[in-house]
């Protein structure tokens, strides 16, 4: 079947209705709300006791007393595993973790010896080295299928959805492999191999393409392979979904085909699932590669992940709402530090039932391949909360969304902004100013040579430089309103202009962060662009990389 009929099914189909049946049981129960309110905390404490259990035997877990604490009533369990285990961050596990990977040695941090490491990068802490277990991918296949079963319940229907192609905007770099055998690469290159007939019949762009480190020539391999293929499923960050559209729109019109849409190439195109950044931002451009306008239909099912290197965290469990559901039984254990106790050696944690709406938290995970209070760094506000292990009724499902990273912020002048704030404002002021943006960061303005203290945005622009001086100053002006009617601490330093001057917005390229990543060797994989700093080097760079 080419791409350009209309959607209908395929052999396999046959592995959506085989799909479809495996997560029908799950489908159900994930739509029962009543079910994760009242279940949340046990299931959570369920997931902890399984893993001191597992790791009792290993040095961490005799050091700290595991097979003790696994048998600890339900009720004192979190408590007992606090006081006996403190919040961490990778430098504490960088001397384990070197043994496991380096080494080669065996129950460490987690049962026996580990295979296979994640290689994260771009932290203060320079590279990380995320074990990848055999429960690890386990537990990231059981929040995969949770990913069909809501695709399910927003309406999809995954026989003919696989009746096509799922193509995958994946991780980037080869692997090594040392003298023990042990392979290092970013996740995505870890799994790729993994996938087997008949999964592998559905999966694009194939693993000669996924495994390509040069992200440019990479995306023109994925542009040309799937051109022609009945992609109807897309899974990926937003940033790079649109710099394929583009991609393979524009190869389109070189082969002299009518290309307005990406419709136009692939009619079958029903589900995006991403995660990573937030979408709002990119939402106009998908709207506009999909439909031809900024405001005209948008793909037809997206659903948002909160991925992380570590483990799967929550899933968007409810169509169009931003609230993201805590996988709670996927087997790893949450918890939420407050944010402004991070750095705090007494700092508290909250599990799921016992954070408040409204408060800004910083993610720390036990996981199922050995991090122990681990500090993810990403902070969380909460929508809903479930009820409590006494039996006390919560407002639903732990429902949160991601509002910025515990080091990324701007607070030179008292403003106290955080990534959401900049990312609502962007999003906001683009559709205000009825301009095409793409990716952006802020930092502050430093009073000094004439200039007054202030904020600075680099966003990239369709027309970067040129672009109609009349629109971006719409844009910060809307900009600007935004942030007041999110952060009252800006609003204060904005008054009468006497703390901080408006905002100044720099118009760039579109393609100028990618191009600022390549230069960086962090091109392509999960490498993001920092939504704001508190320091204006990253900004800097990036204006230096336009011109």
């Amino acid at each position: 079947m080419s791409a350009q009929q209309p959607g209908g099914y395929r052999w396999t189909s046959l592995v959506g209705l085989g799909l479809k049946a495996r997560v029908s049981r799950r489908r159900t129960l994930l739509g029962d709300e009543r079910y994760w309110m009242t279940r949340t905390a046990s299931l959570q404490r369920e997931q902890l006791r399984g893993l001191l259990r597992r790791a009792a035997g290993t040095e961490f877990g005799r050091a700290h007393g595991f097979a003790k604490l696994a048998e600890t009533p339900e009720r004192e369990l979190v408590e007992a595993y606090r006081a006996r285990v403190g919040i961490a961050d990778y430098s504490a596990f960088r001397p384990l973790v070197q043994r496991m990977r380096e080494g080669g040695e065996r129950d460490v941090l987690w049962p026996g010896l580990v295979m296979d490491y994640a290689q994260t990068s771009g932290t203060p802490a320079g590279d990380k080295f995320i074990p990848v277990t055999r429960e690890m991918l386990a537990s990231n296949y059981r929040a995969a299928l949770d990913i069909f079963a809501h695709a399910q319940r927003f309406g999809v229907s995954v026989p003919r959805l696989l009746g096509g192609k799922a193509l995958f905007l994946g991780g980037s770099t080869d692997l090594s492999v040392n003298e023990h055998g042990i392979r290092t690469g970013d996740l995505s290159g870890l799994v790729t191999p993994l996938i087997r007939w008949p999964i592998s019949k559905i999966y694009e762009p194939g693993p000669d393409v996924a495994l390509m480190s040069h992200w440019p020539s990479k995306i023109d391999a994925m542009a040309r392979r799937c051109i022609d293929r009945d992609i109807r499923m897309i899974n990926g960050m937003p940033s790079w979904g649109l710099v394929l559209l583009e991609r393979v729109m524009q190869l389109a019109r070189e082969r002299g085909r009518e290309v307005r849409t990406i419709r136009d190439v692939w009619p079958n195109l029903t589900l995006f699932v991403h995660g990573g950044v937030k979408y709002a931002p990119f939402e106009p451009r998908v709207r506009q590669y999909f439909s031809g306008a900024s405001d005209g239909a948008d793909i037809p099912y997206r659903l948002e992940l909160y991925p992380a290197s570590e483990g799967f965290i929550a899933l968007q469990d409810r169509r169009g709402d931003p609230g993201l559901r805590l996988l709670a039984d996927i087997g790893n254990f949450y918890e939420f530090v407050p944010l402004e106790e991070i750095d705090s050696p007494n700092a508290r944690a909250f599990t799921a039932e016992d954070v408040e709406k409204g408060q800004k938290y910083v993610v720390t995970m036990t996981t199922c391949a050995g991090l122990w209070r681990y500090v993810i760094g990403d902070v969380v506000m909460f929508d809903t909360v479930p009820g409590k292990l006494d039996g006390r009724g919560g407002e639903g499902p732990c429902r949160l969304r991601i509002v910025g990273r515990h080091r990324h912020f701007i607070n030179a002048f008292g403003e106290n902004l955080i990534v959401e704030h900049i990312e609502n404002a962007v999003a906001k002021a683009a559709g205000a100013a009825g301009v095409v943006i793409g990716e952006f960061t802020a930092a502050p303005v430093y009073p000094g040579e004439g200039r007054r203290a202030g904020l600075e945005l680099a966003v990239e622009v369709a027309g970067g430089a040129d672009v109609d001086r009349v629109k971006i100053e719409r844009f910060a002006l809307a900009f600007d309103e935004s942030l007041k009617a999110q952060n009252v601490d800006y609003t204060t330093k904005r008054t009468d202009s006497l703390g901080m001057a408006a905002p100044t917005i720099t118009p760039v390229p579109l393609g100028t962060f990618h191009r600022w990543l390549e230069r960086k060797g962090k091109l392509g994989g999960q490498h993001k662009c920092p939504r704001c700093a508190n320091h204006r080097d990253i900004l800097g760079d990036v204006v230096a990389a336009s011109r």
